[in-house]
């Protein structure tokens, strides 16, 4: 089965020009090749600045031992279990894993389904917080456009969950979705929903 591709737009932030990207419904080889011969590779380079520097591991990176050969494996051929990836430039700019077997707990949609994000990464290069400018800005939103608007497309009306690791935190609050706080369930992380209305709140 080959992957669905849309055509979006990042912004290249050295040159303040927008690049042509793929949306593509899946997690495939490729992807899963980028991840392990280019993201380790740039991922482990930083690291050794961040141990170098004496930065606490407490700082580091909270996402930098995600597995992401592993992560696709575990769901390979379940319906219920969908993947998207960016691709620009040649190479694999972004990741999101989603579980659609999830519901509610926000007041106003308790119980009704959602759009679960299990997991999802950006590449290393395009993430402002190792230091360096990024290269391509817009990866993460592209990635929960597609959530959104699978959720519509699944009848959930735009309905995602997610449990954040704290440095997204603000992120989730900045994009508009609920912050129902730590949930001792799940690591103590942070449990974020996004209602029908943040969703199109969002997509505006």
């Amino acid at each position: 089965m080959t992957a669905d591709v849309s055509t979006i737009y990042l912004l290249d932030v050295a040159t303040g020009n927008s690049v042509e990207a793929e949306l593509r419904d899946a997690i495939e080889q490729a992807q899963i090749d980028d991840w392990q011969t280019k993201w380790q590779p740039a991922l482990l380079g930083i690291l050794q600045d961040l141990a170098r520097n004496g930065v606490p591991m407490s700082q580091w990176p909270q996402s930098w031992h995600w597995n992401w050969a592993q992560k696709t494996a575990r769901v390979q051929g379940l319906l219920a279990f969908r993947g998207f990836s960016v691709v620009a430039q040649g190479e694999t700019q972004g990741l999101v894993q989603v579980d659609l077997t999830k519901a509610g707990r926000e007041p106003n949609q308790v119980r009704k389904p959602l759009v679960y994000i299990d997991y999802l990464e950006v590449a290393p290069w395009n993430r402002p917080e190792f230091g360096a400018a990024p290269r391509l800005r817009g990866v993460g939103t592209a990635l929960l456009t597609a959530a959104v608007a699978l959720s519509d497309d699944e009848g959930f009306k735009g309905r995602l969950g997610l449990h954040s690791l704290p440095q997204a935190d603000d992120f989730y609050r900045k994009i508009g979705m609920t912050d129902l706080g730590p949930d001792s369930a799940y690591q103590n992380l942070r449990y974020f929903e996004m209602t029908a209305e943040q969703a199109r709140a969002f997509l505006e």
